[in-house]
Parts: C-alpha cells; sequence; structure tokens
C-alpha cells in the first residue's frame, strides 16, 4: 500500500500534520478520505479542494490507477460548506462579490471540473451525511454507494444561497428535472433508501460493509482493460451533452485505438481458447 503525503501548496497543514485528504493506493485502487471530521469534512476549504484537485492531477495519466474509493472520515461524508466562516463572514465570505465570484471560480469549481474531466471511474462511498456541496461531491463521482446512516440534501436554498459548484448542472443528470427541482427548490433531507430509490446510489449497505462493497466494486472495475475503461467513463460523461451524431463519431475515433492495445488482444485470444 502507498500513502502520499499533503499537498504541498497546502497552507492550512504543514507537512508534519495529518493531511486533509488521506490517499492510499493498494491493488490498482486508490482510496481518497476526506479527513476534516472534527468539522464534518468541508469541501469548501481551499486546503481540500488544492489537495482533492492535486491528487486528480497526479493520476490522471497513471494507468497502475484502474479506480477511486472517495470517501470521509467520521460520521459525515461532506457538510458542504463552511458555514461557521459564512456566518463570521471569514475567508472568501468576508470579500467583495467580485472578489466572492472569483472565489468560487478558482476554488470549488475548479474541482467541479477536475472531478468531471477525470477519466478513472470513481466511486463515492457516502458513509454519512452529504449536505449542499457534500451531495455536489458525491455527484461528480461516477458511482455512489452508500451506507445506511447515509442522508443527501441540496441544500442550499434554505442558507439562502444557490448551487455555487455546478449542483444544478450535475443533479438532473443523476435523478431528472423533476427530482432535482423538487430536492434544490425545497432543500429536504432524503434518507439513503429514498436515494436509491430515486437511482441516485446503486447499493445501500450496512456502516460496516461500507467500504468492503466499495472496494470490491473498485477491484472489478480495475481488474479490467483500463484504457478501455477510461475511454468508456468518457463517452458516457459526454454523450447526453454531446447528442448521437457526435457520441458515434467520438467512438468511432476511438474503438479502432482499442482495437491496437495488448489488453484487446489478450481478451479476444482468451475468449477465442474457452469457445473451442
Amino acid at each position: 500500500m502507498t500513502t502520499y503525503p499533503n499537498h504541498p501548496d497546502d497552507k492550512a497543514f504543514d507537512n508534519d500534520a495529518t493531511p486533509c485528504v488521506l490517499a492510499e493506493h493498494k491493488d490498482g485502487v486508490e482510496t481518497w478520505t476526506l479527513n476534516l471530521p472534527e468539522t464534518r469534512n468541508p469541501i469548501s476549504d481551499p486546503a481540500v479542494v488544492a489537495a482533492l484537485v492535486d491528487h486528480l492531477a497526479r493520476v490522471a495519466n497513471d494507468l497502475t490507477v484502474g479506480a477511486i474509493v472517495l470517501t470521509g472520515a467520521g460520521t459525515a461524508f461532506s457538510a458542504g460548506g463552511d458555514v461557521r466562516a459564512m456566518q463570521e463572514r471569514t475567508g472568501m465570505f468576508g470579500a467583495p462579490p467580485p472578489e466572492q465570484r472569483r472565489g468560487y471560480q478558482q476554488g470549488i469549481q475548479r474541482l467541479t471540473r477536475a472531478m468531471v474531466e477525470c477519466d478513472i471511474p470513481i466511486i463515492a462511498a457516502v458513509n454519512g451525511p452529504a449536505i449542499g456541496a457534500g451531495f455536489d461531491l458525491a455527484l461528480m463521482c461516477d458511482l455512489r454507494i452508500a451506507s445506511s446512516s447515509a442522508s443527501f440534501a441540496e441544500s442550499f436554498v434554505k442558507l439562502g444561497l444557490v448551487p455555487g459548484d455546478g449542483g444544478a448542472w450535475l443533479l438532473p443528470r443523476v435523478v431528472g428535472h423533476a427530482r432535482a427541482s423538487e430536492l434544490a427548490l425545497t432543500g429536504r433531507r432524503i434518507d439513503a433508501a429514498t436515494a436509491q430509490h430515486w437511482g441516485i446510489v446503486s447499493d445501500v449497505v450496512a456502516p460496516e460493509d461500507l467500504l468492503v462493497r466499495a472496494h470490491d466494486l473498485a477491484r472489478e472495475i480495475a481488474a479490467l482493460p483500463r484504457e478501455a475503461v477510461r475511454m468508456t467513463k468518457s463517452l458516457l460523461r459526454k454523450a447526453p451533452d454531446i447528442g448521437l451524431d457526435a457520441t458515434l463519431e467520438l467512438s468511432a475515433a476511438m474503438q479502432p485505438l482499442c482495437h491496437t492495445t495488448d489488453d484487446h488482444r489478450d481478451a479476444v485470444a482468451t475468449l477465442g481458447v474457452r469457445r473451442r
């Protein structure tokens, strides 16, 4: 198992301190743990954004990484924004509107772009409440598995805010416009069972089984040809926005690349042997 040090530009945590995001690599699977349990893992903290963006850049061209599991330390997946900082008007929340706008663009929106553009499958192991931007962080992932103690809320409106991290784009893609409107316009919290019924999560398990299930799924994905998996994820992400014709063109461009890989040749040879 390989562990990684703190982000070198992390101003909130020196390199001898516990990192705000723990990262480990084992058997082709990266596990990233939001590690601010005392404040319920807010992701509006610039240090958390920087750490996650840094890890995404680190693994981007690393084919030893087949899948990523993202979870939270303590009892929450992520409480989203730092409400205390909003209340006390500290950090960017105390800045004039133009500076706050840049703060969103250069802060949490940078994470949204990096998560969505990453072509490695990311599994959210939602161990507890995923609220506001924390919910949207789970939506940035490709697959979501929830503990039975998890809950979800697109709660910005309850704070007199809008989803500043792209939630208005993320949520309808997962649950459709009607469900997204219900969640975003009421700020209502739903439990894990409802989240599964609505298609937000694919599985709900006992808390003690959450990481086991997430890692089993991650290893299953990581065992498959990695170039093909990454291109498949890219197709799934792009297809709803670019339409059928562009999707067919992109698929036609990707498929010849797959035909030239050793993974494809080995798989075809193995299948041929099995059919004899």
